[in-house]
Protein backbone atom coordinates (compact mmCIF):
# COMPACT_ATOMS: atom_id res chain seq x y z
CA UNK A 1 0.00 0.00 0.00
CA UNK A 2 1.23 3.48 -0.89
CA UNK A 3 -0.06 6.75 0.52
CA UNK A 4 -0.46 8.84 -2.64
CA UNK A 5 -4.25 8.95 -2.15
CA UNK A 6 -4.25 8.86 1.63
CA UNK A 7 -7.24 10.79 2.94
CA UNK A 8 -8.84 11.15 -0.51
CA UNK A 9 -12.57 10.36 -0.33
CA UNK A 10 -13.79 9.04 -3.68
CA UNK A 11 -17.09 8.03 -5.27
CA UNK A 12 -16.78 5.61 -8.21
CA UNK A 13 -19.81 4.86 -10.39
CA UNK A 14 -19.87 1.73 -12.52
CA UNK A 15 -17.53 0.23 -9.95
CA UNK A 16 -18.51 -3.45 -9.96
CA UNK A 17 -16.43 -4.58 -12.95
CA UNK A 18 -14.08 -3.56 -15.73
CA UNK A 19 -12.41 -0.16 -15.53
CA UNK A 20 -14.33 0.84 -12.41
CA UNK A 21 -13.26 -2.23 -10.46
CA UNK A 22 -9.61 -1.93 -11.53
CA UNK A 23 -9.56 1.72 -10.50
CA UNK A 24 -11.15 0.87 -7.16
CA UNK A 25 -8.42 -1.69 -6.45
CA UNK A 26 -5.65 0.70 -7.46
CA UNK A 27 -7.04 3.62 -5.49
CA UNK A 28 -7.67 1.53 -2.38
CA UNK A 29 -4.07 0.27 -2.63
CA UNK A 30 -2.92 3.89 -2.67
CA UNK A 31 -4.87 4.78 0.46
CA UNK A 32 -8.16 6.26 -0.81
CA UNK A 33 -11.46 5.87 0.99
CA UNK A 34 -14.07 4.65 -1.50
CA UNK A 35 -17.79 4.47 -2.05
CA UNK A 36 -18.42 2.00 -4.87
CA UNK A 37 -21.69 2.50 -6.75
CA UNK A 38 -23.18 0.26 -9.40
CA UNK A 39 -26.52 -0.91 -10.74
CA UNK A 40 -25.12 -4.36 -9.87
CA UNK A 41 -25.35 -3.84 -6.14
CA UNK A 42 -24.15 -7.36 -5.29
CA UNK A 43 -21.07 -6.93 -7.45
CA UNK A 44 -20.27 -3.57 -5.87
CA UNK A 45 -20.70 -5.00 -2.38
CA UNK A 46 -18.48 -8.00 -3.11
CA UNK A 47 -15.68 -5.74 -4.30
CA UNK A 48 -16.19 -3.29 -1.44
CA UNK A 49 -15.99 -6.10 1.12
CA UNK A 50 -12.80 -7.35 -0.53
CA UNK A 51 -11.23 -3.90 -0.27
CA UNK A 52 -12.66 -2.90 3.11
CA UNK A 53 -14.69 -0.09 1.55
CA UNK A 54 -18.35 0.96 1.27
CA UNK A 55 -20.84 0.31 -1.52
CA UNK A 56 -24.27 1.36 -2.71
CA UNK A 57 -26.62 0.06 -5.38
CA UNK A 58 -27.51 2.93 -7.70
CA UNK A 59 -29.11 3.43 -11.09
CA UNK A 60 -27.45 6.64 -12.26
CA UNK A 61 -30.34 7.37 -14.62
CA UNK A 62 -32.67 7.82 -11.63
CA UNK A 63 -32.56 11.17 -9.84
CA UNK A 64 -33.50 9.64 -6.47
CA UNK A 65 -30.67 7.10 -6.69
CA UNK A 66 -28.18 9.82 -7.59
CA UNK A 67 -29.26 11.96 -4.61
CA UNK A 68 -29.07 8.99 -2.24
CA UNK A 69 -25.65 7.98 -3.56
CA UNK A 70 -24.18 11.45 -3.07
CA UNK A 71 -25.88 11.84 0.31
CA UNK A 72 -24.34 8.56 1.43
CA UNK A 73 -20.85 9.84 0.63
CA UNK A 74 -21.40 13.06 2.58
CA UNK A 75 -23.03 11.28 5.50
CA UNK A 76 -20.07 8.92 5.65
CA UNK A 77 -17.24 11.43 5.32
CA UNK A 78 -18.71 14.92 5.47
CA UNK A 79 -17.08 15.66 2.11
CA UNK A 80 -16.19 14.17 -1.27
CA UNK A 81 -12.78 14.86 -2.77
CA UNK A 82 -12.98 12.93 -6.05
CA UNK A 83 -15.80 11.79 -8.31
CA UNK A 84 -14.91 9.11 -10.84
CA UNK A 85 -17.97 9.39 -13.07
CA UNK A 86 -17.46 6.10 -14.85
CA UNK A 87 -20.79 4.29 -15.34
CA UNK A 88 -21.60 3.62 -18.98
CA UNK A 89 -22.90 1.20 -21.57
CA UNK A 90 -21.97 0.24 -25.14
CA UNK A 91 -23.90 -1.23 -28.03
CA UNK A 92 -23.17 -2.12 -31.65
CA UNK A 93 -25.84 -1.03 -34.14
CA UNK A 94 -25.45 0.12 -37.75
CA UNK A 95 -26.10 3.84 -38.18
CA UNK A 96 -29.28 3.26 -40.18
CA UNK A 97 -30.67 0.71 -37.72
CA UNK A 98 -30.42 2.63 -34.43
CA UNK A 99 -33.91 3.00 -32.95
CA UNK A 100 -35.20 5.92 -30.91
CA UNK A 101 -35.30 3.71 -27.80
CA UNK A 102 -31.69 2.60 -28.32
CA UNK A 103 -30.56 6.19 -28.87
CA UNK A 104 -32.43 7.41 -25.78
CA UNK A 105 -31.05 4.66 -23.54
CA UNK A 106 -27.47 5.25 -24.69
CA UNK A 107 -27.69 8.99 -24.09
CA UNK A 108 -29.54 8.50 -20.79
CA UNK A 109 -26.75 6.40 -19.29
CA UNK A 110 -23.65 7.76 -21.02
CA UNK A 111 -24.45 11.47 -21.16
CA UNK A 112 -27.52 12.58 -19.20
CA UNK A 113 -26.52 10.59 -16.12
CA UNK A 114 -22.90 11.74 -16.34
CA UNK A 115 -24.09 15.37 -16.40
CA UNK A 116 -26.46 15.10 -13.45
CA UNK A 117 -24.07 13.07 -11.28
CA UNK A 118 -21.39 15.69 -12.00
CA UNK A 119 -23.82 18.50 -11.27
CA UNK A 120 -25.02 16.97 -8.01
CA UNK A 121 -21.49 16.40 -6.74
CA UNK A 122 -20.20 19.81 -7.86
CA UNK A 123 -22.97 21.61 -5.97
CA UNK A 124 -21.76 19.99 -2.76
CA UNK A 125 -18.03 20.22 -3.50
CA UNK A 126 -18.10 23.98 -4.03
CA UNK A 127 -19.23 24.49 -0.42
CA UNK A 128 -16.57 22.37 1.26
CA UNK A 129 -13.10 23.21 2.51
CA UNK A 130 -10.08 22.43 0.30
CA UNK A 131 -8.62 18.94 0.19
CA UNK A 132 -5.91 18.54 2.80
CA UNK A 133 -2.59 19.64 1.30
CA UNK A 134 -4.23 21.06 -1.84
CA UNK A 135 -5.65 24.34 -3.09
CA UNK A 136 -8.57 22.43 -4.62
CA UNK A 137 -11.96 21.65 -3.16
CA UNK A 138 -12.56 18.67 -5.41
CA UNK A 139 -11.87 16.76 -8.62
CA UNK A 140 -14.25 15.46 -11.26
CA UNK A 141 -13.09 12.64 -13.55
CA UNK A 142 -15.32 11.36 -16.36
CA UNK A 143 -14.94 8.29 -18.57
CA UNK A 144 -15.21 9.22 -22.25
CA UNK A 145 -13.58 7.23 -25.08
CA UNK A 146 -11.41 7.63 -28.16
CA UNK A 147 -14.73 7.06 -29.94
CA UNK A 148 -15.40 10.74 -29.18
CA UNK A 149 -12.71 11.60 -31.76
CA UNK A 150 -12.12 8.60 -33.98
CA UNK A 151 -14.06 8.60 -37.24
CA UNK A 152 -15.60 5.57 -38.85
CA UNK A 153 -17.82 4.51 -35.93
CA UNK A 154 -20.49 3.40 -38.42
CA UNK A 155 -21.72 0.67 -36.10
CA UNK A 156 -21.57 2.65 -32.84
CA UNK A 157 -22.77 6.12 -33.79
CA UNK A 158 -24.95 6.60 -30.70
CA UNK A 159 -22.11 5.46 -28.42
CA UNK A 160 -19.61 7.80 -30.10
CA UNK A 161 -22.05 10.71 -29.85
CA UNK A 162 -22.55 10.09 -26.14
CA UNK A 163 -18.82 10.08 -25.47
CA UNK A 164 -18.25 13.24 -27.50
CA UNK A 165 -20.85 14.81 -25.24
CA UNK A 166 -18.90 13.70 -22.17
CA UNK A 167 -15.82 15.52 -23.47
CA UNK A 168 -17.90 18.67 -23.99
CA UNK A 169 -19.44 18.49 -20.51
CA UNK A 170 -16.01 17.90 -18.98
CA UNK A 171 -14.55 21.02 -20.56
CA UNK A 172 -17.55 23.20 -19.74
CA UNK A 173 -17.43 22.06 -16.12
CA UNK A 174 -13.71 22.85 -15.96
CA UNK A 175 -14.41 26.42 -17.06
CA UNK A 176 -17.42 27.00 -14.82
CA UNK A 177 -16.01 25.36 -11.70
CA UNK A 178 -12.45 26.71 -11.80
CA UNK A 179 -13.36 29.71 -9.57
CA UNK A 180 -14.57 27.23 -6.96
CA UNK A 181 -11.21 25.41 -7.17
CA UNK A 182 -12.75 22.26 -8.66
CA UNK A 183 -11.06 20.55 -11.61
CA UNK A 184 -12.71 18.49 -14.34
CA UNK A 185 -10.94 16.08 -16.68
CA UNK A 186 -11.92 12.98 -18.64
CA UNK A 187 -10.15 9.86 -19.77
CA UNK A 188 -10.47 8.48 -23.30
CA UNK A 189 -9.54 4.78 -23.29
CA UNK A 190 -9.22 2.68 -26.41
CA UNK A 191 -9.81 -1.07 -26.74
CA UNK A 192 -9.78 -2.22 -23.12
CA UNK A 193 -10.01 -5.91 -22.25
CA UNK A 194 -13.19 -5.75 -20.12
CA UNK A 195 -16.65 -7.37 -20.08
CA UNK A 196 -17.94 -4.36 -22.03
CA UNK A 197 -15.55 -5.07 -24.89
CA UNK A 198 -16.53 -8.74 -24.88
CA UNK A 199 -20.11 -7.56 -25.46
CA UNK A 200 -18.97 -5.23 -28.25
CA UNK A 201 -16.97 -8.05 -29.85
CA UNK A 202 -19.92 -10.47 -29.75
CA UNK A 203 -22.31 -7.93 -31.32
CA UNK A 204 -19.83 -6.63 -33.88
CA UNK A 205 -18.63 -10.10 -34.91
CA UNK A 206 -22.23 -11.28 -35.33
CA UNK A 207 -23.05 -8.23 -37.44
CA UNK A 208 -20.12 -8.94 -39.77
CA UNK A 209 -20.64 -12.74 -39.75
CA UNK A 210 -17.24 -13.24 -38.12
CA UNK A 211 -16.30 -15.74 -35.45
CA UNK A 212 -16.35 -14.60 -31.84
CA UNK A 213 -13.17 -12.72 -31.07
CA UNK A 214 -12.56 -11.49 -34.61
CA UNK A 215 -13.73 -7.91 -34.02
CA UNK A 216 -11.48 -7.69 -30.97
CA UNK A 217 -8.56 -9.14 -32.92
CA UNK A 218 -9.00 -6.68 -35.80
CA UNK A 219 -9.37 -3.71 -33.47
CA UNK A 220 -6.36 -4.50 -31.29
CA UNK A 221 -4.16 -5.35 -34.30
CA UNK A 222 -4.12 -1.61 -35.08
CA UNK A 223 -2.58 -0.59 -31.75
CA UNK A 224 0.94 0.80 -32.33
CA UNK A 225 2.21 -0.42 -28.95
CA UNK A 226 1.33 -3.95 -30.01
CA UNK A 227 -0.92 -5.15 -27.21
CA UNK A 228 -4.49 -4.68 -25.98
CA UNK A 229 -5.19 -2.18 -23.23
CA UNK A 230 -5.94 -3.49 -19.75
CA UNK A 231 -8.19 -2.00 -17.11
CA UNK A 232 -5.07 -1.65 -14.96
CA UNK A 233 -3.54 0.64 -17.60
CA UNK A 234 -6.53 2.93 -17.12
CA UNK A 235 -6.34 2.69 -13.34
CA UNK A 236 -2.87 4.23 -13.34
CA UNK A 237 -4.15 7.33 -15.14
CA UNK A 238 -7.24 7.68 -12.94
CA UNK A 239 -5.12 7.37 -9.80
CA UNK A 240 -2.88 10.16 -11.09
CA UNK A 241 -5.87 12.40 -11.83
CA UNK A 242 -7.22 11.75 -8.34
CA UNK A 243 -3.89 12.59 -6.73
CA UNK A 244 -2.39 15.95 -5.82
CA UNK A 245 0.11 15.48 -8.67
CA UNK A 246 -2.61 16.56 -11.15
CA UNK A 247 -3.81 19.64 -9.23
CA UNK A 248 -2.92 22.04 -12.07
CA UNK A 249 -4.66 19.99 -14.77
CA UNK A 250 -8.23 20.77 -15.80
CA UNK A 251 -10.38 20.70 -18.93
CA UNK A 252 -8.38 17.86 -20.48
CA UNK A 253 -9.57 14.82 -22.44
CA UNK A 254 -6.68 12.38 -22.17
CA UNK A 255 -6.26 9.63 -24.75
CA UNK A 256 -4.98 6.39 -23.27
CA UNK A 257 -5.06 3.92 -26.11
CA UNK A 258 -1.60 2.62 -27.01
CA UNK A 259 -1.43 5.08 -29.89
CA UNK A 260 -4.68 4.30 -31.73
CA UNK A 261 -5.51 8.01 -31.79
CA UNK A 262 -2.62 10.46 -31.78
CA UNK A 263 -3.99 13.87 -30.96
CA UNK A 264 -7.55 15.11 -30.98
Amino acid sequence: MTDRLDGIHTLITGAASGIGAACARRMAHEGAQLLLADLNGDGAKTLADELGQASVQADVTRAADVRDMIDMAYQRWGRLDVLFNNAGIAEVRPLLDVTEDEWDRMLAVNLRAVFFVLQGVAKRMRQQAPIAGSELRGKLIQTASIAAYRGGMANMAHYAASKAGVVSITRTAAQVLAPYRITSNCICPGAVDTPMWKKIDAEWSKLESWGIGEAWKRRTSLIPLGRPETAEDVAGLVSFLASRDSDYMTGQAINLDGGLVMGN
